[in-house]
């Protein structure tokens, strides 16, 4: 129990600290010296520069069949909990509208992997870990590619372009490659990208505070149908995850990798995809802002107790 207590406090510091750069996000586009269309530019800069060289850099890691295999039993784990939530969140949100049953669901579906899971599990596990952080999100790339449009869209929006031809998939490939092959990029070109790939933590949370300051926080808390939202995405999915897992006795990093990104607030991808598709815009920016705001009480729950549970 002294461990575990110890473990989320760690954690629980940790998951204060993107809190604290995400208020820096929020307080400079009060203070409008951040605009919408640079938050569009830093964001354009983090899908399409700082995550292909995020990913590449996490797997210039030295090729073995133990990282392959693990490599391997992250993507399963990924998938287990795709189809856990794929088929439960059907059962949910059934009695609202279409265009706001669908946004609900896909919001608790989708976990914000890249941008706020990607620095929790580089704060709470190591650079080790981001090999491991990069595979789930090639997984999370081809089911919201596929599965997510065809929720949000319809079945005739789906392309298999899109799938296969995305920032996450060139820098998985390209990574996959050099670690395939065991080949470690020159010096000034693994500096550079290793540089760029430091920026992704605090822009990221820059631009996730930036987005909340855009919603009404106050006025949140009062909607009492997004708690059920929340509760589905924080709490339930992230438990049936671990406990699905749990049996197959996976290493302990990967085990932690998947509970912890899986346990991540709604992505923000949910409002992009809810506006793109003409669904609930203000529901789906409701949902990803106030599981984002309520992930500082569960995140450091969910990884303390996987650090614990796996050892």
């Amino acid at each position: 129990m002294t461990e575990l207590l110890a473990n989320l406090t760690t954690v629980a510091g940790q998951v204060a600290t993107l809190f604290i750069m995400m208020g820096v996000g929020f307080a400079l586009k009060k203070l409008k010296r951040i605009t919408v269309d640079a938050q569009k530019q830093i964001m354009f800069i983090l899908l399409y520069v700082v995550s292909p060289c995020l990913i590449v850099n996490a797997m210039q890691v030295e090729r073995s069949a133990a990282a392959a295999k693990s490599m391997l039993l992250t993507a399963l784990g990924c998938l287990i909990y795709f189809v856990i939530t794929v088929v439960i969140s059907r059962f949910f949100f059934k009695k609202r509208e279409p265009d706001t049953r669908d946004v609900l669901q896909f919001g608790t579906i989708y976990p914000n992997c890249a941008f706020m899971g990607f620095p929790l599990i580089r704060a709470v596990l190591g650079d080790g870990a981001m090999v491991y952080a990069s595979v789930f999100l090639i997984i999370f790339q081809l089911v919201h590619w596929t599965h997510g449009v065809v929720l949000m869209g319809g079945r005739k929006s789906a392309s298999v372009r899109a799938v296969l031809i995305n920032p996450g998939t060139f820098g998985f490939i390209v990574g996959l490659l050099f670690f395939a092959l065991n080949v470690k990029m020159p010096w000034p070109l693994g500096n550079a990208v290793s540089f760029v790939a430091e920026i992704n933590t605090p822009m990221a949370m820059f631009v996730i505070g930036a987005q909340m300051a855009d919603t009404e926080i106050l006025k949140l808390f009062r909607k009492r149908d997004l708690y059920g939202v929340s509760a589905v995405k924080l709490l339930l999915f992230p438990a049936l995850t671990a406990l699905a897992l749990f049996p197959l006795g996976l290493p302990p990093m990967v085990y932690c990798v998947v509970v912890i990104l899986c346990a991540a607030p709604s992505a923000g991808v949910t409002a992009m995809f809810a506006q793109r598709y003409e669904r609930d815009e203000a529901t789906a920016a409701s949902a990803v802002s106030l599981t984002t705001l309520l992930s500082i009480l569960t995140l450091p729950v969910f990884a303390a107790v996987a650090k614990f549970v796996s050892g």
